[in-house]
């Protein structure tokens, strides 16, 4: 089964469980956004009638959201109801909470009454997760990891050390700090309560509707410890929240604890647990900002390790006793100094630096683009070995720039791990030609029509190096004028 077919077969078989829920067939379908996993989520709509259509070939994990989806609602959690699901269990058809998250709410309007009495909202939810349902989970549901224990625990700081701490230009003792972290995990490992942990609780999780938070995305949950999931909201690198926050919203998480009377929490021993799961957390995500964005080069990713950097600044600061193994201490205190958050930070465009990059899409039937750089540099990328939407009818009157054809490329061609490649070679002149004060940089990316992969390449390029480098970019199309928009025009052949 290629890509595109099991595109195909996806909505088909979404718009098979629409028209069964519904008794209409849906006149509209959206691909939305990439998340985190390998799941594919689509809007089906007719009028009124709206629904998430989901595709999962991992039917442990689907059977796993089935399970926690019905365990929350019966005892209220705020959930989206899964109104049908296919016979192979691959597909499932759920509730359209809309598309504002609790994170899109706080970057719109900021720190205000209305956004903090939301995240209270959230924790509320979070401790019926926790507390309510949790007393009757069966973990043998959990699709993955049963429970968050020392192997799962050494296995987030060993995604820290791996993909950030040995990717910066630190020296320290390797064999100590794994010695340490091994003790650290132990530590960790015994700290009680033990409830169903969330595992990935932060605001883009959080759906905004109807004036209630509802929770998404809680397939990964295991047996665990209640504080790492309020760390998780409270420390997310981009939200930056206030510490008279955080400290409010986890007295309001304790007060929603007492208003559902649960019984045997010492407070005392609690928050002494939260400060070291808070750790845990900066240092999870550190690695996952790592992998993500200094590894697979995605601008999103690189852009949030100042922030988590900050986090960890402000987090040691605070306490001065945590972590208390000396090799640890003096890593993490040099890595998020001022100087180390400035790498990470956006770049001011300095008044003296020259260089300029122009990038350019084209057609290969009009040939490759003469360099219009005085000193002939620069690089060629050919996209033809990717995928062509403009073979498909649903994308073949659209360009690079519409969502359906960007969504298209990052899911169903290899166009991530050719742009990750682009990434990592034109930065190396870039960083170069910025030390050298070279003038001019130019990148063309080109394609059987200069219309579909080339233009998103050169589109997604320019973000990177906008948002990396702070450095001016200017971005053409050479075959706009030319671009397949109406139905009378037929796509070019591929080459062989």
């Amino acid at each position: 089964m290629t890509v595109s077919k099991s595109s195909v077969q996806a909505i088909s078989a979404l718009e098979k469980l629409f028209e069964e829920h519904f008794n209409v067939k849906a006149e509209h379908i959206e691909m939305l956004p990439i998340s985190g996993s390998d799941r594919r989520y689509y809007r089906l709509s007719n009028g009124k009638k709206s629904a998430i259509g989901t595709y999962n070939t991992n039917i442990a994990e689907n059977n796993t959201y089935y399970y926690f989806t019905e365990l929350f609602r019966k005892h209220g959690i705020n959930v989206p109801e899964v109104y049908k699901t296919s016979k192979d269990r691959f597909f499932y058809l759920q509730q359209d909470l809309g598309s504002t998250s609790l994170f899109d709410q706080l970057m719109k309007e900021g720190y205000t009454p209305a956004v903090r009495q939301n995240f209270h909202k959230a924790l509320t939810q979070l401790a019926k997760v926790q507390w309510i349902a949790g007393r009757e989970v069966d973990f043998n549901q959990c699709f993955s990891t049963k429970q968050f224990d020392e192997k799962a625990i050494m296995a987030d700081l060993m995604y820290f050390k791996y993909y950030f701490a040995d990717l910066q230009k630190i020296h320290y003792n390797k064999a100590e700090l794994v010695d340490e972290m091994e003790s650290l995990s132990k530590e960790l490992g015994r700290i009680q309560p033990q409830m169903l942990m969330y595992r990935d609780f932060q605001s883009r999780n959080l759906m905004l509707y109807n004036d209630e938070v509802y929770l998404i995305d809680y397939q990964g949950g295991m047996q665990g410890p209640p504080q790492y999931d309020i760390a998780s909201l409270l420390w997310q690198a981009k939200a930056q929240l206030p510490d008279a926050w955080k400290e409010d919203l986890l007295n309001g998480y304790i007060r929603a604890l007492q208003d559902l009377h649960i019984p045997r929490m010492d407070e005392i021993h609690f928050r002494r647990g939260y400060v070291q799961f808070v750790l845990l957390r900066i240092l999870q995500v550190l690695g996952a900002y790592g992998y993500r964005g200094l590894i697979e080069h995605k601008p999103h990713f690189i852009s949030s390790i100042g922030p988590a950097l900050k986090n960890l600044q402000s987090f040691l600061s605070d306490n001065p006793q945590t972590p208390a193994y000396p090799t640890m201490r003096s890593l993490l205190e040099r890595l998020s100094t001022a100087d180390m958050q400035q790498v990470f930070a956006q770049p001011k465009r300095a008044d003296d630096a020259k260089l300029q990059v122009t990038i350019t899409s084209f057609s290969y039937k009009n040939g490759i683009p003469k360099s219009s750089s005085p000193h002939g540099g620069g690089y060629v990328f050919d996209c033809r070995g990717l995928l062509n939407p403009g073979r498909y009818a649903a994308y073949k009157h659209l360009t690079g720039k519409d969502l359906a054809v960007q969504h298209f490329l990052e899911r169903e061609t290899l166009m991530p791990q050719f742009l990750a490649h682009v990434f990592s070679l034109v930065s190396l002149n870039v960083e170069d030609y910025l030390s050298r004060g070279f003038e001019q940089l130019s990148v063309s990316f080109g394609c059987t029509g200069g219309q579909h992969r080339s233009v998103y390449a050169a589109e997604q390029l320019a973000s990177y190096l906008s948002n990396r480098y702070n450095v001016p970019v200017s971005v053409t199309h050479l075959n706009e004028k030319k671009w397949v928009l109406q139905e009378e025009k037929e796509t070019e052949k591929e080459p062989e």
